[in-house]
């Protein structure tokens, strides 16, 4: 991310990551109180996505059916419901199953950003017939968040002869710079959830997730809980996101740093990425990744980087020192190869929930960083371009394409060895 706002704010994507009663489908008075985040759906250009991917009566139907609720089990079904079946409508969408609801293009993740947004807002200005706690209100609001981004919808089949690989992309972000943007990593996860790539030693099927670009998410722990779970039984994983301008990067090490970048919520975090047990962190993960067969592989349009540089404050030292080849031993972390946003974050996490469970040596698993997604040239400005445009579209499908075939060759490589483990499933 620190890249990406040095270039024009464009580390995009972690580049540079009342129940009950009477709820109405019509946004009232209410409605416009809601997080920053829920505030920009009022703007031209998110309803226009909604409308044009027909999208724009997710949240009030789904308001319909909390209203209908008379007690917070019920409310919790209904959350649990409602957040899967948008998850589940988004990725049919992307990969073609259904109506497409409008003239917006299929391989769009922004109405599932939008969508999901509507409802969150329902939740949080909800009057319930019924009495229900701030505490209560929250674990609603987690609930639709987790079943809505996939993260509870992580299944693969038993079959010992298919490799497992978990992706997760983001939300898009920088919105208060340009509202229209969409992210390729989210784009991607819709595009291959529960799709299967053929590889010289075998398939392998891929679930994906996305996730927030909140710090307090985070902080919360968020990530771990998603991971941990799944990081013992697959065969690879990817964190993904949006990256530097026309090209991809294999980040080869994540740093224990948050920058401060101004988050989704207008929010920023400056410190040393919190986690469990900090008396026993380190400042540095590195990618396990087969980030050279990665590199030589011809997977699509844009060239691929095995990107090595961090920051880091030596030991004995004060200063940030930019290093081109990795850090040095006993420096401290100020960005790793993926900034100090939260794409470093995400894969500074994933690749120490691996270590932490003693995968390092067993699992392949690092970050991706994907091209920025740019506008045609002639629809670059956010104050008088349209949400879409030919460029736009090819531009996603484009990277879309190359971060499956990205993804093919790591299992190909990840399936290329003993079987045991696929065998002990």
């Amino acid at each position: 991310m620190r890249t990406a706002v040095a270039v024009a704010g464009t580390v995009l994507m972690g580049g540079v990551v009342g129940q009950g009663g009477t709820a109405s489908a019509e946004p009232g008075p209410a409605a416009a109180v809601g997080t920053v985040e829920e505030q920009r759906l009022e703007q031209a250009a998110p309803q226009e996505i909604l409308r044009r991917s027909g999208f724009d009566g997710v949240a009030g139907d789904f308001a319909a059916a909390l209203g209908g609720t008379r007690s917070y089990a019920q409310a919790q079904r209904v959350v649990s419901r409602e957040g899967t079946a948008l998850w589940r409508r988004a990725v049919d969408r992307v990969q073609g199953r259904g109506p497409a609801g409008g003239d917006l293009s299929r391989d769009d993740d922004r109405p599932l950003y939008w969508a999901r947004l509507g409802m969150t807002r329902e939740v949080r200005t909800w009057e319930a017939e019924f009495a229900l706690s701030e505490d209560q209100r929250s674990e609603l609001l987690a609930q639709l968040d987790r079943t809505s981004r996939g993260q509870a919808d992580l299944t693969w089949p038993t079959a010992h002869h298919e490799g497992r690989i978990l992706l997760t992309g983001f939300d898009p972000f920088t919105l208060d710079r340009d509202i229209r943007i969409s992210n390729p990593s989210g784009a991607s996860a819709l595009a291959l959830d529960g799709t299967v790539v053929q590889t010289p030693h075998g398939p392998a099927r891929i679930e994906t997730a996305v996730f927030p670009v909140r710090w307090a998410d985070f902080a919360e722990g968020v990530v771990e809980r998603a991971l941990r779970p799944h990081l013992p039984k697959l065969d690879l994983f990817t964190t993904v996101s949006q990256g530097r301008i026309g090209r991809f990067d294999i980040e080869r090490t994540n740093g224990a740093w948050r920058g401060g970048f101004g988050d989704n919520d207008n929010a920023s975090s400056t410190g040393t990425v919190p986690v469990t047990d900090p008396a026993s962190q380190p400042q540095w993960t590195s990618s396990t990744l087969p980030y050279k067969e990665i590199v030589a592989a011809g997977t699509g349009r844009f060239p691929v980087f095995d990107h090595t540089e961090v920051t880091e404050i030596p030991a004995g030292g004060t200063a940030p020192v930019v290093r081109p080849d990795g850090p040095t031993a006993g420096s401290r972390a100020r960005a790793g190869g993926g900034g100090d946003y939260l794409s470093n974050e995400i894969a500074y996490r994933a690749t120490l929930l691996r270590d932490r469970l003693g995968l390092h040596d067993t699992l392949p698993g690092g970050h991706v960083h994907t091209p920025v997604l740019q506008f045609g040239a002639d629809n670059a400005n956010p104050a008088t371009g349209t949400v879409t445009d030919p460029d736009f579209v090819r531009n996603r499908l484009d990277i879309v394409a190359q971060v499956r075939a990205v993804v093919t060759v790591a299992a190909g490589e990840a399936l290329k060895g003993p079987t045991d483990r696929r065998e002990r499933r």
